[in-house]
């Protein structure tokens, strides 16, 4: 953890109901640090009014209720790493892009494997929705969250919902790639 990192009070939240498993919410007093994918509730909640309405978009995403989101974000990463996360959160809900889709569109074509190594690193699972990257050819590539739970998201967007056999599949890769993004 650095220094800038050791010196926030994070806020922590857990959505515990959510059918992919624990999430936790961190936030700092500028806005949401955090959405990871947890084994279990690891630390003593301490919900402030940002967690919990991160938790009720969240949840409401999480039942097809919810397409965007409004909330603060405040990730720490790299410059580029922002560049990157700021792509990822103009895809559109319901559609995907491959990394040299988001290479080409922060300008760096070249930068494939940088943008994959970004998009690895998204502190903020869903609403900056790295799951929404594929490989070039529409395969699923790596999440953190695990393929299954991306499948899920994936089908949950597409469909507006998606059961927990959609957790064993991958969804259809019919309209994988648009060629703009809004």
């Amino acid at each position: 953890m650095s220094s800038l990192e050791s010196a926030i009070d994070y806020v922590v939240t857990p959505v515990p109901a959510s059918p992919l498993g624990t999430i936790r919410i961190r936030a700092s007093a500028r806005g949401i640090r955090e959405i990871a994918f947890v084994e279990a509730p690891d630390e003593t909640p301490h919900p402030s009014a940002l967690t919990d309405a991160c938790r009720v978009q969240l949840s409401d995403y999480l039942q097809g209720e919810r397409r965007e989101f409004d909330l603060p974000l405040d990730p720490v990463g790299t410059p580029f790493q922002r560049r990157v996360w700021a792509a990822l959160a103009e895809i559109p809900h319901g559609q995907t892009r491959s990394y040299a889709d988001i290479a080409r569109h922060i300008g760096n074509l070249k930068a494939m494997r940088a943008v994959g190594a970004a998009n690895g690193r998204n502190p903020i699972a869903i609403v900056v929705p790295c799951h929404r990257v594929i490989g070039r050819n529409g395969q699923l590539t790596g999440y953190a969250g695990g393929l299954e739970r991306k499948a899920w998201l994936l089908a949950l967007e597409r469909h507006g919902h998606a059961d927990s056999g959609a957790l064993a599949g991958v969804p259809g890769q019919g309209d994988h790639h648009q060629d703009h993004w809004r």
